[in-house]
């Protein structure tokens, strides 16, 4: 039985396509611009989320969590790359995540892993990845949608539309 896995599942999910609707808005130099706060820009928090994801769910259940071979700070260095190239950077972190999640069930979720020499249930440590997650989710939103302007394309409900939206919920889950 997996039905409490499965909806952590979907929630990371759901927080991947947002951010990767906001990055397909973005030319690649916009991919590079801080914007006026001059604070990491959308490429490099993509690289931080995908760095983080790696570390943390490659060898899930069975090594720490922050890897010896993750360079974190690296991450943050300012880099321009193309569209593909920060796709790839970022799949192969949401593939550890799905490979380590593919096996696991709700039996697990008591279990003990490890996270920078501290224990974590996986319970404690999914729910924790996945706040880190949709808070630099919001972030590359922010930032997109502060970079696209009058252009934004939002991925919800648009402003002044919630009457029309509750009468067609499109975007909620089906039950």
């Amino acid at each position: 039985m997996r039905p409490i896995i499965k909806s952590i599942e979907s929630e990371f999910r759901r927080y991947q396509l947002l951010a990767e609707a906001a990055i397909h808005q973005l030319t690649e130099a916009q991919l590079a611009d801080s914007g006026r706060s001059g604070g990491n820009t959308v490429a490099t928090i993509a690289w931080h989320v995908s760095g983080n994801l790696k570390s943390r769910f490659t060898d899930f259940l069975t090594s720490d969590g922050e890897k010896p071979w993750r360079d974190r700070d690296s991450e943050f260095l300012p880099r321009r790359v193309t569209h593909a190239e920060l796709l790839a950077q970022w799949e192969e972190g949401w593939r550890a995540l799905s490979t380590a999640l593919q096996d696991l069930t709700d039996g697990d979720l008591t279990r003990s892993v490890i996270i920078r020499g501290h224990p974590l249930s996986v319970s404690e440590a999914l729910h924790r990845s996945l706040a880190h997650v949709s808070y630099h989710v919001g972030q590359i939103v922010l930032l997109a949608k502060s970079m696209r302007g009058a252009d934004w394309e939002y991925l919800s409900i648009p402003p002044g539309q919630s009457a029309e939206y509750n009468r067609k919920p499109t975007l909620e889950k089906p039950r």
